[in-house]
């Protein structure tokens, strides 16, 4: 509702109504001048009149574009009950929730945001994968779980509960959560591939290969699996295969540091040096790039 204010008032003198002046520093993207002004706005606002929603609003997603979760929270959660129905400000008290760690206050504003119950395995979802964004394991475990126990056949649950055991290198446990998704949502190109990156992981290449090719057939326009079909078929030395594979990569993913590196190894142990030597080199100068702050 916000997000953007016409160009004419922009360039008006400034206003000497507070609320008027709050919405023109929300605009400039001016946060905390927001913030202020919203404030002293309240001040001659009754609760539950019109204006003092939309100050709530503005006051809710400045403070959340200022990065002051706690504080956007309460402002957003009283716009929404009082009918802003924007899906960004359903957005932002979610992601201000998640980043709070309160899975509750998240997975409710996520079920408004999408029009579904609260309690719902698929709000457990939603709340889980946007925990998994934040990297808050514990609790998008939490949250992947009880969607799973509402039903055990919701997909993609699987597959985030295998993302979540690659990070903590059980190995494992991502193959028996990935191997599940795959029963339940075979058509699922990812779960495929991370299947495929966590053979890999354990150097078996030979388990890998079919699942990365499966990933490659249903998405053949991701070049995630054909690097690591690159890397297992050189593994495996099977230097033409490789070579096709890690080429159709960089098609895909010109930039691709992995990509050029892989194919550049690739290269030189078949015998094109020159051309190896110089994918190594462009592998060395992307990276350095992509580091940089």
């Amino acid at each position: 509702m916000f997000w953007g204010l016409p160009l004419v008032l922009m360039l008006q003198a400034p206003p000497t109504d507070p609320y008027e002046l709050g919405l023109r520093h929300y605009s400039r993207r001016e946060f905390p001048k927001a913030i202020e002004s919203m404030q002293a706005a309240l001040k001659t606002e009754e609760a539950g009149s019109v204006r003092f929603t939309e100050i709530a609003l503005v006051l809710g997603q400045s403070y959340y574009m200022s990065g002051r979760n706690a504080e956007a929270i309460p402002w957003l959660e009283k716009a929404i009950a009082a009918g802003v129905r924007a899906t960004e400000a359903a957005y932002m008290l979610g992601s201000a929730a998640v980043k709070n760690r309160e899975p509750d206050r998240a997975r409710a504003a996520f079920a408004v945001m999408f029009n579904i119950p609260a309690e719902s395995a698929a709000a457990h979802l939603i709340t889980g994968q946007m925990m998994v964004r934040q990297e808050l394991e514990e609790f998008a475990e939490r949250e992947l779980r009880r969607a799973l126990a509402l039903d055990p056949r919701i997909p993609e649950a699987h597959y985030l509960l295998g993302i979540l055991a690659t990070y903590r290198s059980d190995i494992d446990k991502a193959i028996s959560e990935l191997t599940q998704e795959i029963a339940i949502n075979p058509n699922f190109a990812m779960a495929y591939y991370k299947l495929g990156d966590a053979y890999t992981r354990r150097e078996n290449w030979d388990q890998a290969i079919p699942l990365l090719q499966k990933s490659a057939w249903l998405n053949p326009t991701y070049s995630g699996p054909y690097i690591l079909l690159g890397k297992a078929y050189f593994k495996k030395r099977e230097l033409a295969n490789a070579e096709g594979m890690l080429r159709n990569a960089l098609v895909m993913d010109p930039q691709n540091y992995s990509a050029h590196y892989l194919l550049g190894q690739t290269l030189i142990a078949a015998g094109k040096a020159d051309e190896g030597r110089a994918l190594l080199e462009k592998s060395k100068q992307l990276r350095k790039t992509r580091d940089e702050p």
